[in-house]
C-alpha cells in the first residue's frame, strides 16, 4: 500500500511559495491558467491580488520582492506573458527573485502540434520560452508529470540563489494532476562561500592598497542589496573611518544618518561637496557600484578604474588582478579586521562643509512650487517610510529627500520604465508592516501608464500616500530632447479616485493649489485609512530640478556621439 501524501501539482508550487516566504501572489487570469489558481488560492498562508493588467502584476511582484526578497506573478499563455515580460526585464536589471508563472497550451496539443488560441498561429509552441530566456536566470517548462516538483524546487531554488527573474510553464491539463507531496524543507538555502585562498590573497592586496592612499573613500553602490552586504559595507566604514556616498540608485542602503556619509555621487549632479571628495580620492573603494550612463550622468562621472578596489557580488578587481569567487559581504567582513583608519577624505569635507540653510516656508496663500512640494514632503519622512520614486523628476526630487535610520527607498534606474512605480507600490504596501507608510512620488507622464492600479490598491484597501506631479508633460524627455511628443492630454487626476472608488471603495484624491491646501492634504492623508491617497499638485511646465537639466544635457550628449 503506498502511504505517500498526494497533491496537486498546483498545490505543490502553492507549498513550496508560502515555504519561501511568500503570503501574496499577483494575477491576472487566463483560460491556461484557471485550475492553477484553483489550486493556489486553497493554499493556507498565501492569497491571491488580482490585477488590472499583466504589466502592472509584474510591477507589484517587483515591488513586493524588494520589499519581502522574493515575489511571484502568475499569468496566462503569451498574451499574459508577453504583457508581463516588461515588468521581469526591468525586474532582472535590479537582481529581483521574481517568479513569473505561466500556465502553459495542454501537453497533447503541444505533442501532437495542434495550431492553439494565444499563439500567433504557429505551430511553434516555444515562443513563450524563447522571449523570457532572454530577461530571466533560467527558464523550465513543466510538460510531463513525473518532472512538475523537481522542475518547481529548481525554479524557485534558482530566482533566491540567483537574484533573478524566472520563468516557469505549467501545462495546464497538469496542474490539477496529483503527484508526490514535498517530503523535506528546500529552505534555508546555504549561502555560497568564498574561494579560502581567493579571499585572503583579494584582502592582502586590498589592505595593502588602502593603507598606502592619502584618501581612500567609500562608493556604496546598487549590487550591495543583492548582495545582502549592507551590514558589512557599514563595517568597512566604520573601520576605516573615511568618507562614504552612495550611487543614484543605491540611495538609503547606506544609512543617511551615519557621521560619515556624505551624499550621492552622480557626476556632475551629486550632493553638495561630494564629487570633490570622491573624485580626489586615490583609492575609491567601490562597493557594487553599477557604472551605466545614467548612474554616471552620461559617462561624465570620474571613476578611476586603474587605483581603484572594485568591488562586486561574486568578484574582486583592483590594479593587482581579479579574485574570483570572492562574496562582497565575506570580503567586507574580512577586510574590515585588518584596514588601517583612514578618515583624510572625511575631514577634507568637513572643511568644506557649510551650513545648510534652512529652505524657505512658503506663505499659506503661495500657488505650490516644485520647492515647497520637497520641503512638506521631507516633513512627512521617518524610520517608518518607504518612498518610491519613478522615472522622471521624481529622481531628482527624491535625492534630495534625507531619509533616517529605518526608512527604505525604492527606485528603478537601470531599466528606467515609465509608470512602474504605481505596480511597484501596491507590492511595496503588501510586503510592509502595517505600521509601515508608503509614499509615492510619480509625475503625470508616469502616472498614465499604469493608472488603473489604484483600482487596485483601493479593491485591497493599502493606503499609500501618492504625489502626483503634473506638470503637462514627460519632464524627462523634455530635458532630454523637446518637441510636441512630450505633450500629454491633461487628466483630472484627484477625480479618478471616485472613478475607481464607485460604490463601496475608500480612496481619496486631493487636488492643491496653494502651499496651505498642500498641508491641510497632507494632514487628512497621513490619517486615511482603508485606500490610497492621491495628492495631485500642478505645477509649472518649467518647474523642475536643475539637476534634471543638467543631468538631461549630459545624456542628451552622450547619447548623440558618433
Amino acid at each position: 500500500m503506498n502511504d505517500v501524501k498526494q497533491v496537486t501539482v498546483g498545490s505543490y508550487l502553492g507549498q513550496r511559495l508560502v515555504e519561501a516566504g511568500l503570503k501574496y501572489f499577483f494575477t491576472v487570469p487566463g483560460d491556461f491558467t484557471l485550475v492553477l489558481l484553483d489550486q493556489l488560492i486553497a493554499t493556507p498562508g498565501l492569497r491571491m491580488i488580482s490585477c488590472c493588467n499583466e504589466l502592472n502584476a509584474g510591477y507589484a511582484a517587483d515591488g513586493y520582492a524588494r520589499t519581502a526578497g522574493f515575489s511571484a506573478a502568475v499569468v496566462t499563455y503569451t498574451v499574459g506573458g508577453l504583457s508581463l515580460i516588461n515588468a521581469v526585464a526591468g525586474a532582472y536589471g535590479d537582481d529581483l527573485s521574481l517568479l513569473a508563472v505561466s500556465g502553459g497550451p495542454n501537453s497533447n496539443d503541444q505533442q501532437d502540434h495542434h495550431r492553439i488560441h494565444h499563439t500567433i498561429g504557429e505551430l511553434d509552441l516555444y515562443q513563450a520560452e524563447r522571449c523570457f530566456a532572454t530577461v530571466v536566470a533560467a527558464v523550465f517548462n513543466i510538460r510531463h508529470l513525473d518532472d512538475a516538483a523537481r522542475m518547481i524546487d529548481e525554479a524557485i531554488v534558482t530566482c533566491l540563489t540567483k537574484k533573478k527573474p524566472v520563468y516557469l510553464e505549467i501545462a495546464c491539463n497538469l496542474t490539477g494532476l496529483k503527484i508526490p507531496a514535498p517530503t523535506s524543507m528546500l529552505f534555508p538555502i546555504p549561502a555560497a562561500k568564498s574561494d579560502p585562498g581567493a579571499l585572503a590573497a583579494a584582502v592582502d592586496a586590498a589592505v595593502q592598497r588602502i593603507n598606502a592612499a592619502v584618501k581612500p573613500a567609500l562608493v556604496v553602490g546598487v549590487k550591495v542589496r543583492p548582495a545582502q552586504a549592507g551590514n558589512a559595507s557599514l563595517g568597512l566604514a566604520n573601520a576605516m573611518d573615511c568618507a562614504v556616498a552612495t550611487t543614484p540608485d543605491a540611495k538609503g542602503i547606506f544609512s543617511e544618518d551615519h557621521p560619515h556619509f556624505i551624499g550621492t555621487y552622480w557626476s556632475e549632479v551629486s550632493s553638495p561637496n561630494c564629487s570633490e571628495i570622491i573624485e580626489s580620492s586615490d583609492c575609491q573603494v567601490l562597493i557594487g557600484v553599477q557604472q551605466t550612463d545614467y548612474t554616471t550622468t552620461g559617462w561624465t562621472a570620474l571613476y578611476k578604474m586603474d587605483s581603484a578596489i572594485n568591488i562586486g557580488i561574486d568578484q574582486v578587481s583592483m590594479p593587482e588582478g581579479v579574485f574570483s569567487q570572492v562574496y562582497m559581504a565575506e570580503f567586507l567582513e574580512a577586510l574590515a579586521v585588518k584596514v588601517s583608519k583612514k578618515d583624510a577624505s572625511m575631514l577634507e569635507f568637513q572643511r568644506y562643509q557649510e551650513p545648510i540653510a534652512p529652505v524657505a516656508i512658503a506663505a499659506t496663500a503661495d500657488v505650490l512650487n516644485l520647492r515647497e512640494l520637497k520641503r512638506q514632503i521631507q516633513g512627512m519622512i521617518n524610520s517608518e517610510t518607504s518612498l518610491l520614486v519613478d522615472t522622471g523628476d521624481s529622481w531628482f526630487n527624491g535625492q534630495k529627500i534625507h531619509l533616517p535610520k529605518g526608512a527604505s527607498y525604492h527606485v528603478q534606474m537601470q531599466y528606467g520604465s515609465i509608470g512602474w512605480s504605481a505596480g511597484a507600490t501596491l507590492g511595496v504596501a503588501l510586503a510592509s508592516k502595517p505600521d509601515r507608510r508608503v509614499i509615492t512620488l510619480i509625475g503625470d507622464g508616469s502616472f498614465q501608464m499604469t493608472a488603473q492600479e489604484l483600482s487596485t490598491m483601493i479593491r485591497y484597501q493599502v493606503n499609500p500616500i501618492i504625489f502626483l506631479m503634473n506638470n503637462g508633460g514627460y519632464t524627462i524627455e523634455v530635458e532630454l530632447h523637446d518637441g510636441p511628443y512630450n505633450q500629454i492630454k491633461n487628466w483630472d487626476y484627484a477625480g479618478l479616485i471616485n472613478v475607481f472608488n464607485a460604490n463601496d471603495g475608500k480612496g481619496l484624491g486631493i487636488k492643491v493649489r496653494t502651499a496651505g491646501d498642500l498641508t491641510a492634504a497632507i494632514n487628512q492623508a497621513i490619517k486615511h485609512e482603508g485606500g490610497p491617497v492621491l495628492i495631485e499638485c500642478p505645477l509649472l511646465r518649467d518647474d523642475c530640478s536643475k539637476e534634471l537639466a543638467e543631468w538631461g544635457s549630459h545624456v542628451s550628449k552622450a547619447n548623440a556621439r558618433v
